[in-house]
C-alpha cells in the first residue's frame, strides 16, 4: 500500500487539529453530556489519530473536514452503545442518542457555533474556578497543548495538569445544563478574557521561536463573533470592543514581522496596514459607544486605533494615548500598564520622565523579573544616548527572555549600539 506520510498531510493533519479540536468536542458533548466532556475530548483524540493514519495510507480524502466528523459521529455511537451505564445519566440530558440512534451529527456552521457556544459557557460555569475555567477553553475548545497553556499563564506543566483535572472533576460533579444561561455576564467576562489570552499566544507566541501564529489570532476573532451575534446575549459593548481591539491589532500583521524578524511599529512600513480590517476594528468600537460604560478592552482598542490612524509614528497623537493610559490605570492599575504607558509619556514629556518613572515602577513591584521592563528602560537610554545603561538593561532583559525571536531582538540592539 503506498504511503502519503508527506510533509502536506502532517501539516493538513496539523492545521485540522488545531482548528477543528474544539468545535468536534462541543458537538460530541451534545450527545454525550457535559459530565462527560472527557470521553468526548478522547473520542475526538482518536478520530484525529485515525485521521493521521488513515491520510497517511490513502491520501487526504476530498472533503478533509467532513471525514472528521463522520468518523467522529461513528465512533461516539459505538461509544454509546457499549456503554449502557450512560442511560442513567443521559435522561437527565435534552439529547438522547441511545433513545434514537438514528439521529444525525446535523453539521453546518450555524450548528457548530451554537455548540461552541454552549460549550464556552459550560467551561464557564460559576461552580468552576477561574482558573480552571480559563484553563478548560483553551484545552477544550481551542485545542491548546498542555505547553501552550502553560506558557500562556506563565506556569508549569504540573500546575495546568491539576487544573484540569480539577475543572473536568467540576464538570462531572455539577452535572450543567449544555445551553446559554439566563444571566451570562460573569461567565462572558470569563470568556472574554480567555479569549484576549488566544488572541496574544497567536499575536506574540511564547512558544518555539515563532514571530505570529495568524490561525490562533483568527480562531480568536471568530469565537468572539460567535458571541456578538448571537440573539440571546444582549449586552454586547465588552464583546465589540475586544473584536475592536484583535481586528485594529491583526490589521498591522503585515508589516509587524519578516519571515524570521519581528518589526518594531516606529519601522513598519504604513502602507502594508490592512485598511478594510481597520475599518472593521474601528465599526466595532464605534458601536461600543451605544452605551455609557468604559471598559479595559474599550479603552486598549481606542490606543490601538489612535496608532492606525496616524500618518506616522511621530505624528500619532501621543496626549491622546497618554490620557488613555491614565484611564486605563483606573480600571486596571498593573505593573504592566505601568510599563506600556511609559511609552507615551516619553513622547509627551521627554525619556528622562519616562526613565524615572520605570525606576519608580522596579522599586513598587516586581516588574524588573519580566525582560520588557529592561528592554523597555533600554530603549530610552539608548535614546538619551547613555550607551552604558542601554548596555546593562539589554544583558538583563537577554538573560531573562526565553523566546528565541525575541532573544534575537535583543541581540539586534546590543550589537547596533555596541559594534562588535
Amino acid at each position: 500500500m503506498k504511503n502519503y506520510n508527506t510533509k502536506a498531510t502532517q501539516e493538513l493533519t496539523e492545521h485540522f487539529f488545531r482548528n477543528e479540536y474544539g468545535k468536534i468536542v462541543s458537538v460530541v458533548t451534545r450527545y454525550v453530556g457535559t459530565d462527560h466532556v472527557q470521553t468526548a475530548e478522547d473520542i475526538v483524540q482518536e478520530t484525529l489519530l485515525k485521521a493521521v493514519d488513515h491520510w497517511q495510507q490513502n491520501g487526504i480524502p476530498e472533503n478533509p473536514r467532513a471525514w472528521l466528523y463522520i468518523t467522529a459521529k461513528n465512533h461516539t455511537l459505538n461509544i454509546l452503545k457499549r456503554k449502557k451505564h450512560l442511560l442513567q445519566y443521559q435522561t437527565h440530558h435534552k439529547y438522547n442518542v441511545l433513545q434514537d440512534q438514528r439521529e444525525d451529527f446535523h453539521i453546518s456552521e450555524d450548528v457548530i457555533n451554537d455548540e461552541q457556544l454552549k460549550m464556552m459557557f459550560v467551561c464557564c460555569h460559576p461552580t468552576i474556578s477561574e482558573n480552571s475555567q480559563i484553563t478548560l477553553i483553551l484545552k477544550i475548545l481551542c485545542g491548546f497543548s498542555i505547553s501552550e497553556i502553560a506558557n500562556a499563564f506563565f506556569t508549569t506543566r504540573e500546575t495546568i495538569n491539576k487544573r484540569l483535572v480539577r475543572g473536568r472533576k467540576q464538570l462531572r460533579d455539577a452535572k450543567i445544563s449544555f445551553e446559554i444561561p439566563q444571566n451570562s455576564g460573569e461567565s462572558i467576562d470569563i470568556i472574554l478574557k480567555t479569549i484576549y489570552l488566544l488572541f496574544n499566544e497567536g499575536y506574540s507566541p511564547s512558544r518555539q521561536n515563532k514571530i505570529v501564529r495568524y490561525d490562533l489570532c483568527l480562531e480568536a476573532i471568530r469565537l468572539t463573533e460567535i458571541l456578538y451575534t448571537n440573539q440571546n446575549i444582549l449586552n454586547k459593548s465588552n464583546i465589540a470592543s475586544l473584536l475592536a481591539l484583535m481586528y485594529l491589532n491583526v490589521a498591522r500583521f503585515e508589516a509587524r514581522s519578516t519571515s524570521d524578524n519581528l518589526i518594531e511599529m516606529h519601522k513598519q512600513d504604513r502602507t502594508l496596514w490592512n485598511k478594510k480590517l481597520i475599518n472593521r476594528g474601528i465599526y466595532y468600537l464605534n458601536e461600543t459607544t451605544k452605551d455609557n460604560a468604559t471598559s479595559t478592552y474599550q479603552i486598549l482598542a481606542t490606543i490601538s486605533a489612535q496608532h492606525c490612524i496616524a500618518s506616522s509614528f511621530e505624528n500619532t497623537n501621543w496626549i491622546e494615548i497618554l490620557a488613555l493610559y491614565d484611564s486605563l490605570l483606573r480600571l486596571q492599575d498593573t505593573p504592566v500598564v505601568r510599563l506600556n504607558r511609559s511609552i507615551p509619556l516619553a513622547k509627551v514629556k521627554g525619556n528622562k520622565a519616562a526613565i524615572k518613572t520605570l525606576i519608580q515602577l522596579k522599586q513598587d513591584s516586581d516588574i524588573e523579573s519580566h525582560y520588557l521592563f529592561h528592554a523597555t528602560i533600554a530603549e530610552f537610554y539608548i535614546q538619551e544616548n547613555d550607551i552604558d545603561n542601554a548596555v546593562i538593561s539589554l544583558k538583563q532583559a537577554r538573560i531573562l527572555c526565553s523566546n528565541p525571536r525575541d532573544i534575537k531582538l535583543i541581540e539586534k540592539k546590543l550589537k547596533n549600539i555596541v559594534p562588535i
